[in-house]
């Protein structure tokens, strides 16, 4: 049996050193076991990417140059307002040793392909869904949540591969952006929702936060995602990408500066006992131009946040509707900077 590509990064990750574990932490590592379990087998079904008659021929799962160019400052200096939607010209990807890539820029209006217009959306108000995975995953690890999601009502939901060779956040939130024009061009809507898992919710962050997609995303929901970066085990910061994921790296780094204006809303998910991001903090999103709802979750590990039916449940409220996550218990007062805090309980 060919081991999947995620086997070795999940054997690296830190232990916590516990003389006498407790009962809540034992049940949860247990679960993950029984989840990562399950995912072995189902790994193989999302190993190709979806296709629509009118995807466009640039995909996420196309590789891209294993450059690391997280030691290199941004020589642009652009602001969070840099690169936004509708700007004239091609655009290209900093920080990358060598001759710039050119990327197209993204329209702020849905353009159809030539001769194809956008499906009406006429009683159908709900915007099209996208689920992006985590690191050297795919989009198998969302077929509970797809389900949850189809019987209640969504017709337009989308789930990305992005290949484990892509190196850069940056890049791989440039790719993203091209693939949220072509589903507005396809579906009709000028928006769409994203729920991330993992590193899926940092790019889908970059792209939001720093490419402009605030103007094509409505609500960003993550799931353990890194928003502070976390203390990876050295093995797997052997790649790329990984080590963009670290507290100093400069994507993380950018992500810190302002965002004035910024129009979407955010939903991060953090669990107190997930073992790949450390500390478990460092999932929550605490930055003063954000609308953000950091949510608590109690009683499972990183693996289980996108299959475990309260989570789900938790994801399905907050993308119906603008309100607080349904089962979010919210305080009386403020949260910390840059968001509100509530709990789901998943024990």
């Amino acid at each position: 049996m060919k081991v999947p590509p995620f086997l070795p990064a999940l054997l690296c990750l830190p232990l916590p050193v516990r003389t006498r574990p407790s009962p809540a932490l034992l049940k949860a590592e247990a679960l993950e076991l029984v989840v990562f379990a399950g995912h072995v087998l189902l790994y193989p079904t999302g190993i190709t990417g979806e296709h629509h008659p009118m995807s466009d021929p640039t995909d996420l799962t196309d590789p891209i140059d294993p450059i690391d160019p997280a030691d290199h400052p941004d020589p642009t200096g652009r602001a969070g307002s840099a690169g936004r939607a509708g700007s004239a010209g091609p655009r290209t990807v900093p920080d990358c040793p060598g001759p710039a890539v050119p990327l197209p820029a993204v329209p702020v209006e849905p353009t159809a392909p030539a001769g194809v217009s956008g499906l009406p959306v006429e009683g159908d108000e709900r915007p099209p869904v996208v689920l992006l995975h985590g690191f050297v995953d795919n989009r198998s690890v969302f077929v509970l949540l797809r389900r949850a999601l189809a019987r209640h009502g969504w017709r337009h939901l989308e789930s990305l591969n992005y290949s484990p060779l892509t190196c850069d956040i940056r890049t791989a939130a440039e790719l993203l952006g091209r693939h949220v024009e072509e589903i507005c061009a396809r579906t009709g809507h000028h928006e769409v929702d994203i729920v991330g898992h993992s590193l899926g919710g940092l790019i889908a962050r970059y792209y939001v936060q720093r490419l402009g997609g605030d103007q094509r995303v409505r609500t960003l929901v993550t799931l353990g995602t890194p928003h502070q970066g976390t203390a990876v085990a050295p093995l797997a910061s052997a790649h790329p990408i990984v080590r963009q994921m670290r507290t100093d790296s400069v994507p993380i780094e950018e992500l810190r500066r302002p965002a004035p204006g910024c129009r979407t809303r955010f939903v991060s998910f953090w669990s107190e006992l997930d073992r790949v991001v450390v500390p478990t903090e460092a999932a929550r999103i605490d930055h003063p131009d954000l609308d953000a709802l950091n949510v608590r979750v109690t009683g499972i590990g990183h693996l289980a946040l996108p299959v475990h039916p309260s989570v789900v449940a938790a994801v399905r409220q907050a993308l119906e509707s603008g309100e607080p996550t349904a089962g979010a218990e919210e305080p009386e007062g403020p949260g910390e900077a840059g968001g509100t805090d509530g709990t789901v309980s998943a024990a």
